[in-house]
């Protein structure tokens, strides 16, 4: 099935990252056969690369898409920018928790919780906290705050979190993030590199007296997250930033 989601935005990803209780493997040997085994199964990912504690395997951009897959001390990740379909989206994470317990050692009791992120880039060369306001704030309580003297909101990245049933161990983030800082708001003058972001991240926490499995967990976190940008996410939030950002070019 086709993403749909890019339609909407200059960059759509997807990631996933598994928290642990315990410090993963730094061995050379272990970390180097574990990346090998990856790069065995996706042939593009050939650039492994390390900064400070982190090491990343990465897949050369191909028409704006690249895969990667990290290990730091205590989180491992693995994504996919750009994907062509749900598929190709979630196949790298799914293959990268299968080998978990096998070649890093992780098991059930190790897992502290299972984060998966929907994020978008929207391209905008001018102030960002205006648009935001614009798109998600007109009309409300805050607005009338916004009403005032002056150059506007400095810094409007509005955030929520959500508990998705009774025990809170499921929970989603839904956030907006503004670039734009100070200097260009004196001036006038906006960086067109710097895009507005959105991230929905779906997180599961292990629940009392339950193993935590990997795949059934997020196999659910990716149904959670698809049904909220489905009929949540993009509805309000996503397609009125794009017709503020529309109107505005």
């Amino acid at each position: 099935m086709s993403i749909s989601y890019n339609s909407f935005c200059d960059d759509f990803y997807v990631d996933m990252y598994i928290n642990t209780r315990f410090d993963l493997p730094s061995d050379r040997d272990i970390l180097l056969s574990f990346f090998e085994r990856i790069k065995k199964q996706f042939p593009t990912m050939t650039t492994l690369g390390r900064e400070s504690t982190e090491f990343c395997l990465d897949e050369a951009p191909l028409s704006g898409r690249n895969r990667w897959v990290s290990v730091d001390i205590d989180r491992l990740g693995a994504g996919c920018v750009n994907p062509e379909s749900f598929q190709q989206a979630f196949e790298l994470p799914k293959f990268v928790i299968e080998l978990l317990p096998y070649m890093l050692g992780v098991r059930s009791l190790d897992i502290e919780s299972l984060d998966l992120t929907f994020g978008m880039d929207f391209d905008y060369a001018g102030n960002h906290n205006e648009i935001i306001a614009e798109a998600l704030f007109g009309g409300s309580s805050f607005a009338k705050v916004f009403d005032m003297p002056g150059a506007g909101p400095l810094n409007l990245s509005p955030s929520v979190i959500l508990s998705l049933d009774n025990d809170c161990s499921t929970r989603a983030r839904l956030a907006v993030e503004a670039r734009t800082d100070e200097a260009e708001m004196r001036s006038g003058k906006f960086d067109s590199d710097k895009p507005i972001s959105m991230y929905l991240t779906v997180r599961q926490y292990p629940r009392a007296g339950q193993d935590f499995e990997m795949i059934p967990v997020f196999n659910r976190l990716c149904g959670l997250a698809v049904e909220m940008m489905d009929e949540k996410v993009v509805p309000n939030i996503v397609m009125p930033l794009t017709n503020a950002i529309a109107h505005r070019r």
